[in-house]
Parts: C-alpha cells; structure tokens; sequence
C-alpha cells in the first residue's frame, strides 16, 4: 500500500474518530441536562413558596436541601409535607456544603437575598430569588458584585414572565402594530396582604420597611418596572417621581399601602400603579402608541386597537422552557437556553427595577422627582 493511501486512511479514520468523540459528547451532555436539577431552598416564609411545592415530583428538579433560620417555621412550612426531615438545616453554609446544589431558590425575605447570594455565589451555586432583585440599591450592587466575580446565575422570578400576553405585547411594540410608545401604565396590586389572607410568617416581614425595602411600592412596583425594562430593551429612565399614601393606616402601620409612580423616559413616560387597595386582584396594563394601543388583561386576554378599529387578540401559548419558572430555570443553569441582558430575570434588568424602586422610595419621601444618572 502507498504511503498515499495509508495517510488517506489514517485521515478518514481521525475524521471517525473525532465524529463519534461528538456523539458521545452530545449524549453525555444530553445526558446530563435530562437528569433532575439539583435544587436547595433558601427560606420558607414566602407565599410564592407554592411555586415549589406544587411542581415537586413533576419530573425536572429534585430539592436537595432547605435551609430556614427560624426554628418553628423550618418545622412548620408548605415543604415539610414534601422533604425528608433530614433535608432541613439550620445554617445555610452546611446546607451548601453537604447538599451541593446547582441552584438555590430563596424563599425567604427580601432583605435576606444578599445572605443568600453571598453564601452561594463563592461556591459557584447559581441563585433564582423572588421579586424584586434586593431591599435596595446597597444590597443590589453587591449581589451585583458577586454574582459577577463568581460567574453565576443571578434570575429574579416574576408571575408576569410566564403570562403569553405579555409577550405578544411585545412582539407587537417590537413590530411596529402600534407605531413609537408615547405611554405605558401598569396596573399591579390586590385587596392587600391582610385582606387575602396571606399567613402571618409571610405579612410579619413583607410590612417591615427594612425586610421588604417599603411596601406597596416594593412588592408590586417591581412588576411593571421590569416588564417597562423588557419590551424598552434596558432603556435607562430620566427621572422617577411617586406619590406613596396609606389608605389604611390602621392596617398597615409601617409602609405605604398605595402608590403612584411616573418614570420618565426621554420620549415616553411609565406610570406605575402598586397597590394592596384595589378592589380586585389585578396585573394588566396599557400600552399607548403613536398609532394605536394595546390593553393586557391578563395572563391570556388582550385587546389591540389600530386603523381606528379594536379587536381581541389570542396570544399564542409560550413554548417550553419559556412558559414556566423551573423549566426556564433548569434550562438557564443547565446551558440549553442563554438568558439575554434585560430579559425580564436578568440581572442587567433586575438592577434597573431596583434602582427604579429606590428612587421611587426617596422620591416619595421628599416630595420632588429623583434624577437618574
């Protein structure tokens, strides 16, 4: 045989070699993204703690670990029915160290994320918290800073991600339906807290002004600022101004229980609308156009109005992992989807909310607009 031949061969055996060495390659790594997601909870004493509880066995996570400082609610909470006993900790750093999660998912007050994330990020564990990002601006740039020198995920979770409307909304702003925003108003609240009956665990720091960073304006600010932050591609604000009231003093002694808050852009303005006053439950919004306008009910009803006629629209369902919070956070650490700046978990996104917030707090406070640099 020719050395021309021989080295023919050798070339055709290296090019099968190295096509069965990817093979194995995609196997291996479809292998390892089909396995459970190994999942620790970081805090029980949030309501959205359901999130968790009711996806448990359905096949895309397992909770390793739980970690909750307070002893009578690590024993009383919506996980022990679902968790071995010997999967509750105490600490959170030997939760870490004897569990050895992909991911943490903090259930616990907002002002307790930076514990989370200073715990986590050092040992390179990704991390998903409950709106909004942190309390406040302090907290925000060192989760910031963290998560940033670790390399990890840092995604904040919102109901509203995973509603098909708004995301319709904003293929339809992207193309054009109804001409350049001139105006955005978000509508997000409910009866409150107290009124709907949310436990005592959850109300005893969501109405501390130090663990929640404020209250109407906090827990329900949040969502428009970020979905405004979304569909305006990280668009930075001018300037924040709200007016903060409590309705019921009464009931809600230390926090603002209602709010009005104008963020202006440099040609449109948001108008953000928390309350725990409304009479219903609510998260829809308007968005008003040079050339026609959209209202988003709900998480599946939406009316578009254009050429002077209005119409409802059906938004197509969103696809999976896209439509559902563990799904799309499966999918984030495991690599099979890239989270983009200003999505709506991003971090990018997620420091603009807060600092949105923050102003909208000071702002509140001193009676005059808060510049943004």
């Amino acid at each position: 045989m020719s050395n021309l031949k021989i080295m023919k061969n050798i070339a055709n055996i290296a090019r099968l070699c190295f096509a069965a060495l990817c093979l194995l390659a995609s196997a291996v790594a479809q292998a390892q993204s089909n396995e459970l997601l190994r999942v620790a909870v970081s805090g029980v004493s949030h309501a959205h703690l359901n999130d968790v509880t009711s996806r448990i066995g359905r096949g895309d996570f397992k909770i390793v670990g739980v970690y909750e400082k307070d002893d009578n609610i690590r024993s009383h909470n919506g996980l022990s029915r679902h968790v071995d006993k010997s999967l509750f900790y105490s600490d959170l750093p030997t939760m870490l160290d004897e569990t050895h999660p992909e991911v943490v998912v903090d259930y616990g007050s907002i002002y307790d994320h930076l514990a989370t994330v200073e715990a986590c990020a050092p040992r390179g564990i990704h991390v998903m918290v409950e709106k909004p990002l942190a309390a406040n601006m302090k907290h925000a740039r060192k989760m910031e800073k963290l998560a940033k020198e670790n390399n990890i995920l840092l995604l904040t979770n919102y109901e509203t991600t995973w509603y098909d409307t708004n995301t319709e909304a904003r293929r339809l702003v992207n193309e054009g339906e109804i001409g350049d925003i001139t105006r955005m108003m978000v509508y997000d609240g409910h009866q409150g807290p107290f009124e709907i009956g949310c436990g005592k665990v959850f109300t005893d720091w969501l109405t501390d002004p130090v663990k929640n960073g404020g209250g109407a304006i906090v827990d329900f600010g949040c969502y428009g600022a970020n979905i405004a932050t979304w569909i305006l591609a990280g668009q930075r604000p001018v300037s924040v101004y709200a007016v903060a009231n409590r309705q019921k003093p009464d009931k809600y002694t230390r926090v603002e229980d209602d709010a009005t808050i104008v963020v202006q852009y440099p040609s449109m303005t948001l108008q953000l609308m928390p309350s725990w006053n409304w009479p219903i439950n609510r998260k829809d919004m308007h968005i008003y156009g040079s050339n026609g306008y959209i209202y988003q009910k709900n998480g599946k009803d939406m009316i578009l109005y254009k050429n002077g006629k209005e119409k409802s629209v059906v938004s197509p369902e969103l696809e999976t992992p896209y439509n559902d919070s563990f799904y799309y956070l499966k999918a984030a650490v495991r690599g099979d989807i890239k989270v983009n700046p200003y999505d709506t978990g991003s971090l990018e996104n997620n420091m603009l909310v807060v600092e949105i917030l923050d102003a909208a707090i000071k702002s509140a406070q001193s009676g005059k607009p808060v510049k943004l640099k």
